[in-house]
């Protein structure tokens, strides 16, 4: 049950329907005394579930699918999903802004993709890393799409698509390191776990492993500069470039968006020192537009990774870029001097290219980028109300589809400037909207999908205004 209107005296539910917007409001009950944490105590679990996050905690380390955990309080199994909204096993109903960490930009449970998927499965998923006819035709229909595109490969994930590029990157210029920007977050492999979330981050352009179980040897193959400081790029590049295999930046940084003219000043530096330049539109890509972050800020890389939305909710993931680097990988070519090995067992699989081109049909109708980003920016200007009016000290931000909210005053430009903000604050907050039916994830941006609607934001504005009084009193 998503809890829409709650106070010290009487509290009113809502019943979603069918249509996901109708409100059906219940009669009031009688006041109750009870503290603020009673109130916000709305996150009900069942038997069953309880039973079931045990389980999990004899199961995996921490109770956990992954690197990402919830609070004890604040714990729940997921059990289905349909358009913006999902239910633990317990019934709980949440609006989502996690959407699976942005993958899910359609929704959940999308009909075009459930189709997709249904039709193909009848007719077999998948045979191995050769050609298959979904494969061609999912990258027939990309190629157009994606400007720095003359070659690519598919993969499984992101992680997997930065990791090849990087190697694809070092085979082409012979060179071993690579530059990052700090705060970025460039996938689970050793050579991205650089300076992705530092403590106390060192002097650029060191940086520092993020796990344990990283040889420092790997790690010291990695400059890292700041993120929207073009000067101190070229710094760094005119030092080190000759050791300098590729430069790989998000478009938009997590949270934080690039000064105007730093991605292309990025590009220019690249060109200059003859460093191939790799974009990780794994967040950003079909997000902004079918042609992501390049057509969004005119930027051409030499590479580009993909991930999330291109699979329509399945692993997929994808390098393109130039014939030149991409060829490197020809498998004619193997034992030969120059190639460079990329290979995955479930790469090119047919479920995931059937959802990726439902996905392209989906997002190519009339206005579909257009509404979501309205509706984003409504969202963005809803809350900005309520956190003012409750006078929080919140700044809510983002752009297009993404949105996030720090107690700071200032929108970030790169990694310190989130660590400036006050943390503890956030850190307190968050765990009160979930408890209020909002799923965010603690302490990382949020996504809008294009099946949130006004009834969505409406609760979500109530829902945090609830927090706001909660927490103030």
């Amino acid at each position: 049950m998503l809890y829409t209107s709650i106070t010290l005296h009487t509290f009113v539910y809502a019943k979603i329907g069918e249509s996901m917007g109708q409100i059906q409001a219940a009669s009031a009950i009688e006041p109750t005394a009870v503290t603020p944490r009673e109130l916000m105590s709305k996150h009900r679990l069942t038997a069953e579930e309880a039973e079931q996050i045990e389980r999990a905690g004899h199961l995996f380390p921490g109770g956990a699918l992954g690197g990402n955990a919830l609070s004890e309080d604040a714990k729940f199994v997921f059990s289905r999903g349909e358009g913006a909204r999902f239910w633990d096993t317990s019934g709980n109903e949440y609006i989502d802004y996690v959407l699976g960490s942005g993958t899910f930009f359609l929704g959940h449970a999308h009909p075009r993709i459930q189709r997709a998927i249904s039709e193909q499965a009848s007719r077999g998923t998948h045979f191995f890393a050769y050609l298959n006819e979904q494969a061609i035709e999912f990258a027939t229909r990309l190629k157009p799409i994606i400007r720095c595109c003359e070659r690519m490969r598919f993969t499984t994930s992101g992680s997997d698509s930065t990791f090849h590029a990087i190697r694809l990157a070092r085979g082409f210029t012979g060179r071993d390191k690579i530059l990052k920007f700090e705060g970025a977050y460039h996938g689970a492999h050793d050579y991205a776990q650089v300076s992705t979330t530092p403590k106390n981050p060192l002097e650029f352009p060191s940086g520092t492993s993020d796990t344990a179980g990283i040889p420092r040897a790997v790690s010291d193959l990695t400059f890292v500069a700041p993120y929207n400081d073009a000067s101190a790029l070229e710094s760094i590049l005119k030092e080190h470039a000759s050791e300098i295999a590729a430069v790989i930046i998000e478009p938009i940084q997590r949270i934080i968006r690039p000064r105007d003219g730093f991605l292309q000043k990025v590009r220019e530096l690249c060109t200059r020192f003859n460093i191939p330049m790799i974009l990780d539109e794994v967040v950003t890509g079909f997000r902004y537009g079918l042609g992501g972050a390049q057509d969004y800020f005119d930027v051409v890389p030499d590479l580009a990774t993909y991930g999330k939305i291109i699979g329509g909710g399945l692993p997929v993931g994808l390098v393109a870029g130039r014939a030149d680097i991409m060829d490197q990988a020809d498998p004619s070519n193997k034992g030969k001097e120059g190639y460079v090995y990329q290979n995955g067992t479930l790469q090119g699989h047919m479920l995931g290219c059937v959802a990726g081109m439902a996905t392209l049909d989906v997002l190519s109708e009339d206005r579909v980028y257009e509404r979501t980003f309205e509706r984003a920016e409504h969202l963005r200007d809803g809350l900005r109300r309520v956190f003012t009016d409750n006078r929080m000290g919140i700044l809510v931000f983002g752009e297009g589809p993404m949105w996030h909210m720090l107690f700071t005053e200032k929108e970030p430009e790169n990694w310190r400037d989130i660590l400036a903000a006050d943390g503890a604050k956030l850190a307190k907050m968050e765990p009160e909207l979930l408890r209020q039916g909002l799923f965010v994830l603690p302490g990382n941006r949020r996504f809008i999908s294009i099946q949130h609607n006004e009834d969505d934001l409406e609760a979500t504005f109530e829902a945090a205004d609830r927090v706001c009084k909660a927490l103030k009193s």
